[in-house]
């Protein structure tokens, strides 16, 4: 009997891909780092440095891949990182505003500042 998958509830990602966070939570707790990327369907981002996991690869000629060990990040799940505010640096909740040209933006909830571009 083929097994049933579950729908992931999407839930709204509190951090984008190029976002500095702090992990909250894990056995990476403390640590910084910019967010590499984000998987929404499954709740998770890659943080840069966080997470790190050994990889057992083959060798393979015609991608030009190196066999061996190699160290790469694993994905944690978005409720564990926090943003980092862009004033202050501290972890911080965002809410969104309008601005008078009309883009929506993230603002951060501690200082009010603008974390967009």
């Amino acid at each position: 009997m083929a097994k049933v998958k579950k729908p992931v509830r999407r839930v709204k990602m509190p951090v984008r891909k190029n976002d500095s966070v702090l992990v909250r939570a894990g056995k990476d707790r403390g640590k910084r780092g910019r967010v590499l990327q984000v998987l929404a369907d499954k709740n998770r981002v890659v943080v840069e440095g966080v997470n790190m996991i050994k990889r057992h690869t083959r060798p393979n000629p015609q991608k030009n891949i190196k066999g061996g060990i190699v160290e790469r990040e694993a994905p944690i799940h978005a409720s564990n990182v926090m943003l980092l505010d862009p004033d202050s640096n501290e972890p911080t909740r965002t809410g969104s505003r309008t601005l008078p040209d009309g883009r929506r933006v993230r603002i951060s909830r501690k200082s009010g500042a603008v974390v967009d571009k």
